[in-house]
């Protein structure tokens, strides 16, 4: 799942240190796609200082939501419809088409949150603005990132540009997919694609709406408490 999505099972939590821990994952795979960070098998680092705690608790829960999504019928389902829908799109195109229908049902997911009214994306961005940025330098650095840097410069802007806002248009989706495929691809997508990739996700987006919140309930009940 991607940002909104995870933040979807911590909208009315009021420790902004675990929100921020809840994305952090993918916040430091976009900072620093070489990094692969394991702190849950170095949990005893982490469980004398409560923010650190709450950072640690954020993480191992993006990992159970990932976890339960992944092995969704909803998931392996969606995915394949996806596929399926947008494959003119990738006619004479290196991307692979299970790869962008995996991250576009993330996407979509994501934006139907937003159109929804679902999640509140000021109140997410007052979360992570709250949060405590040394604790996480710490906390990465105890997961054993040597130079934070990059990744707070990352967060900074992150946190600044508000990009998540971008969501609410579905034009910016095909966009967000393009540019995620350039770091694998060099010249991923073509203007005419890109506008048939948009075309393809409308109806995507519109066949998937009635359902959407059925695979978040299912993973809301499954979810041990924090």
């Amino acid at each position: 799942m991607n940002f909104l999505s995870h933040y979807y099972f911590e909208r009315d939590n009021t420790d902004e240190n675990i929100v921020i821990g809840v994305i952090l994952p993918d916040l430091i795979k976009n900072a620093q796609k070489e990094s692969n960070l394991y702190p849950l098998k170095e949990k005893h680092l982490f469980l004398k200082d409560p923010v650190q705690l709450s950072l640690l608790k954020g993480w191992e829960r993006h990992l159970e939501v990932d976890r339960i999504f992944h092995n969704s019928d909803f998931f392996k389902v969606q995915t394949a419809a996806l596929k399926q829908l947008i494959l003119p799109a990738c006619e004479n195109s290196p991307v692979k088409p299970f790869f962008l229908a995996h991250i576009g049902i993330e996407l979509v997911l994501d934006h139907i949150l937003t159109v929804k009214g679902i999640v509140n994306i000021n109140t997410f961005y007052e979360q992570l603005i709250k949060s405590d940025k040394k604790a996480v330098e710490t906390f990465l650095k105890n997961s054993g990132v040597a130079d934070t840097s990059v990744f707070l410069k990352f967060l900074e802007n992150f946190i600044s540009s508000r990009y998540l806002f971008s969501y609410q248009k579905i034009e910016n989706i095909s966009y967000a997919l393009n540019r995620i495929c350039m770091r694998i691809w060099p010249n991923p997508f073509t203007e005419a694609q890109t506008k048939l990739l948009t075309e393809k996700l409308i109806i995507y987006r519109d066949a998937v709406k009635p359902e959407y919140l059925e695979i978040f309930n299912r993973i809301e009940r499954i979810l041990p408490p924090l």
